[in-house]
């Protein structure tokens, strides 16, 4: 009885070094990625002629009706309370909507000052 001789298939890539490269990918872009919360209510800031935009990380909305937002907290003396803790030193991003007048802005202002706040900047989009 003859027997063909036996033929070397050839071998096959392996594909756990794909997979290694992914997940390293993955848990990078998880990593750096920020996630930010979702925004209380549309606000359309005003248009101003700025060379770099106001930067910060607490930010305090203001609908065009009038509404005040900060993180979890809703309403004007819920936010006001929140702001009891908020750290002398860091300035508070204020991102109004156009909409609102600026004597409304300005009466916010001593009620801001009276919680804690000691500095604050504008938010405004680039034209």
């Amino acid at each position: 009885m003859r027997f063909r001789p036996h033929t070397k298939r050839p071998a096959r890539e392996s594909v756990v070094p794909m997979i290694n490269v992914v997940f390293l990918l993955l848990v990078f872009f998880l990593m750096t990625a920020q996630i930010t919360p979702p925004e209380p209510f549309e606000v359309d800031p005003p248009l101003a002629n700025v060379d770099a935009p106001a930067e910060g990380k607490a930010i305090l909305f203001v609908a065009a009706g009038g509404e005040l937002a900060f993180e979890d907290a809703r309403g004007e003396d819920a936010v006001l309370s929140a702001l009891q803790d908020y750290p002398e030193e860091t300035p508070l991003m204020l991102r109004a909507d156009k909409g609102v007048g600026a004597d409304k802005i300005a009466a916010l202002l001593p009620k801001l000052a009276a919680a804690g706040v000691r500095s604050l900047k504008l938010v405004s989009a680039s034209r």
